[in-house]
């Protein structure tokens, strides 16, 4: 087992990206990780490194500057990066699925021409903002509004749990334009974090994916042009739902990672580790969990691969990418658990990585829409 998951769906070129990404992150990423993760800072030192790789626009299309990769390759780099350190991986996620996704996916070719060539270059860092402190699962639930005025649109409100606002440039931002009918009257707002009308608020002291930077984002009398209106006017709800779909499928993609990261340490320390004259990997208590590990990485491998797959194929993944969001952000769960466990006193303490990344996983499990969320929209397909 070699942790590509579904090896023999890559391709040659896909292999070779896979290596490639693998080399980088273990010689780079994972010693930021271990620099920045008690301060809960961000590696920005690694930030033109990533750029040079092409990771800031993986799935924005060459004519606009990007590599122009599928979901394929985009889940194979995101699973290398969350390896070693899911809070990069989280930085690269929400950069590209998300603040330059939403762009690409539904913004006009003036939009994309503008900013994606930037975006892709990493030129600016991108954010995407929808929750708020009254509307988390509740993605309906906004209080941000942006009302005209004129030839222009003014914004106020606060969005929490935001990633990338305070290294970030550039955000799409959800707010209502008609507040009278939430559900239906939300619109996407293209905005440069200006540190003024548009700044980064309180930066959040986290139990985990502390190298990522999640913060509020304050939007005071924001002005925005009307070419700053990303999709069609009151659209933007449905809009972001085809954009979580890929976010989730993101998500899936770092606990694949952090998964394969927890069984990489927890074998490796068995195989060192002497109890009672002998290692503990010849113990059938932790072979057994082992065993555990490697059956659910590779469940969870088949389910986030074949999303990405459907994606590609310009299918609806709605379903398959909520299955895989959910099943590999709750095996992660179970794998990091385990793996602190089988390192005993020494998955407790911050000298072995499975410390950090116990802390790390459980964000899977709620960012993108938590697990409960997630198996409301597989019974409401199942069930339709």
């Amino acid at each position: 087992m070699d942790g590509s998951g579904l090896d023999f769906a890559l391709t040659e070129d896909q292999e070779a990206l896979r290596q490639t990404i693998r080399e980088f992150a273990e010689s780079e990423v994972a010693k930021a990780a271990e620099e920045h993760d008690d301060a809960g800072t961000v590696p920005t030192e690694l930030f033109p490194q990533i750029a040079e790789l092409g990771l800031w626009g993986i799935l924005i299309p060459e004519e606009f500057g990007g590599a122009g990769l599928g979901y394929v390759e985009y889940v194979t780099i995101l699973q290398e990066l969350a390896r070693v350190d899911p809070s990069t991986a989280l930085t690269v996620a929400a950069h590209n699925s998300l603040g330059s996704g939403h762009l690409n996916q539904h913004g006009n070719d003036e939009q994309r021409r503008r900013w994606l060539p930037d975006l892709a270059a990493g030129n600016k860092l991108a954010a995407w903002a929808l929750t708020e402190p009254s509307s988390g699962s509740d993605a309906a639930g906004l209080k941000t509004v942006a009302r005209k005025d004129g030839d222009e649109w003014v914004l106020d409100g606060l969005k929490n749990f935001i990633t990338n606002p305070n290294v970030g440039e550039f955000a799409i931002v959800l707010a209502l334009t008609d507040e009278a009918n939430p559900q239906h009257g939300v619109t996407a707002f293209a905005v440069d974090i200006d540190g003024e009308t548009c700044r980064a608020g309180k930066k959040e002291n986290k139990l985990g994916m502390r190298t990522s930077d999640t913060a509020e984002l304050v939007l005071s009398g924001c002005r925005v042009g009307a070419d700053r209106v990303v999709g069609e006017l009151n659209h933007g709800f449905v809009d972001a739902l085809k954009v979580l779909d890929g976010g989730r499928i993101s998500i899936a993609a770092l606990s694949l990672g952090l998964h394969l990261g927890c069984l990489d340490q927890s074998r490796k320390y068995a195989k060192e580790r002497v109890a009672f004259g002998k290692t503990i990997a010849s113990f059938q208590a932790i072979q057994w969990m082992l065993a555990d590990m490697e059956m659910t990485y590779e469940a969870a491998a088949a389910l986030t691969y074949r999303a990405a797959l459907l994606k590609d194929q310009g299918q609806s993944v709605n379903l398959e990418s909520s299955m895989a969001k959910l099943y590999a952000s709750d095996a992660c769960c179970v794998a990091a658990e385990r793996g602190v466990q089988l390192h005993g006193g020494y998955g407790f303490i911050k000298d072995y990585p499975i410390e950090r990344f116990y802390r790390d996983c459980k964000l899977c499990t709620i960012g993108e829409g938590t697990s409960e969320v997630q198996r409301i929209v597989i019974a409401r397909q199942l069930l339709s």
